[in-house]
């Protein structure tokens, strides 16, 4: 990266952190809905769950085998086989019919239940039953313990457990667990509705074709996209022209979401129709946050026909968005949401250039983190232009290097804070 001019700390600002906290004063967990349990992975649990059943419901078995006494075979090996009449066969799915006594056994498959008497099974690979010739007889070459290879009855789960507590977040396991005791149905706190409005004259969506002076609208996918990303539901429309007939137009269409993003027009120094629009309708706080990219930011609520409604404005710089949104949308989808506020994963890596802060804001930068071929520890590489419009940055790199506020250089060679905006199986790599 280029070398800047000094910086110069700016204290009037509101830190990220004041932000954040600011916002989500105004924000609580959504009303409760019940929903299908396919639905709700990423949600959070609203009720305690309590299992109406045990897991398993009966002892089981555990393996392909055969339903033994273990005092039959407490002197069974390769050399003294111990022979055992096959008294039955039970599939998975069906119960048994007889009780095993001394001398007996029953042919059993994983899962199926274990026939009253046995307090083993033996693996098939245990037995001769690859040699032998009668169906009625089976030779058990190894001895076993108690209950080897049965799963209990209630093993896993015992009636009357309270499995899952209230605010918990739904994940694939628990949903397992959920059908494992015949949910099919769940109590969630409801999904946000995000509004997502892009503003500014400059502006085509992306099935028009592209004219002199104008840009696609990018934002309102990439919000959108992130949105879904953090579990809630994104509702678009077309971008706003920068007149206050179409922005409160499209405003009003936002009446029944539970948060309004807009992108562009909130900077203290700019007087276009998106501030004084949220100004006229609403009780809009415009802020400086000590931050690169993203500095300006604007919270409060807006009057939308009956409702007054969180309203968001993010920078209109793509980079800015999306990182304005991660800083700040993200927790108030996550606190909306009844889940437990989260930070990104910060690992520490040797920075590859120098990194410039010309401003004394804190400094997200873009970086790659991959694991060095050399030295095998994890690096950190700058991507060459860190300009707020460059968009392609954002998926060229893996995560933001920290340069905290009053620092004027991240030095080569230093090991630095890296901010991790995705943990994935690459990343998993290079830590490993």
């Amino acid at each position: 990266m280029a070398k800047k001019k000094k910086s110069h700390y700016h204290a009037d600002m509101l830190s990220v952190e004041e932000a954040r906290e600011k916002i989500l004063r105004e924000f609580n967990s959504l009303d409760e809905v019940r929903i299908s349990l396919n639905e709700s992975l990423g949600c959070v649990i609203s009720k305690d769950i309590i299992s109406n059943i045990s897991v398993p419901p009966w002892n089981n078995s555990a393996m392909d085998g055969y339903a033994i006494i273990l005092e039959d075979v407490k002197n069974a090996s390769d050399e003294n086989i111990i022979y055992l009449d096959v008294i039955e066969k039970i599939a998975a799915g069906e119960l048994p019919e007889k009780k095993i006594i001394s001398g007996q056994s029953a042919r059993i498959m994983t899962g199926a239940p274990i026939p009253e008497g046995s307090n083993a099974v033996v693996p098939f690979e245990d037995t001769d039953e690859l040699s032998s010739t009668s169906s009625d007889l089976i030779g058990i070459k190894i001895n076993v313990e108690n209950f080897e290879n049965i799963r209990k009855k209630g093993e896993d789960i015992s009636k009357g457990d309270l499995i899952i507590k209230k605010g918990v977040e739904i994940t694939p396991a628990v949903v397992g667990v959920l059908a494992s005791i015949g949910v099919s149905t769940i109590d969630v706190f409801r999904r946000p509705k995000i509004g997502i409005l892009s503003t500014g004259n400059e502006l085509i969506e992306p099935d028009q074709s592209i004219k002199d002076g104008k840009i696609y609208n990018s934002n309102t996918f990439t919000i959108s996209s992130l949105t879904k990303s953090f579990g809630a539901n994104p509702v678009t429309q077309a971008h706003s022209l920068d007149t206050i007939e179409d922005l409160e137009k499209k405003l009003n269409n936002f009446e029944d979401v539970d948060l309004i993003v807009t992108s562009a027009g909130v900077s203290k120094g700019d007087y276009d129709v998106v501030k004084d629009v949220l100004s006229k309708n609403g009780d809009m706080n415009f802020w400086s946050v000590n931050m690169r990219p993203a500095k300006p930011l604007a919270f409060g609520k807006i009057n939308i026909k009956s409702k007054s409604i969180p309203l968001l404005g993010l920078p209109g710089n793509p980079v800015s968005a999306m990182i304005a949104f991660e800083k700040f949308g993200r927790y108030a989808i996550d606190k909306m949401m009844g889940k437990k506020i989260k930070h990104r994963p910060i690992i520490k890596a040797v920075l590859q250039e120098n990194i410039y802060n010309d401003d004394g804001r804190r400094l997200y930068a873009r970086v790659k983190v991959e694991k060095s071929n050399i030295s095998s520890e994890i690096i950190a590489i700058p991507l060459k232009n860190q300009s707020s419009g460059v968009l392609t940055s954002m998926f060229l790199s893996n995560g933001l290097a920290i340069c905290p506020s009053g620092t004027d250089i991240l030095k080569k060679g230093q090991e630095i804070d890296v901010e991790m905006f995705g943990w994935n199986e690459e990343i998993s790599e290079i830590i490993n």
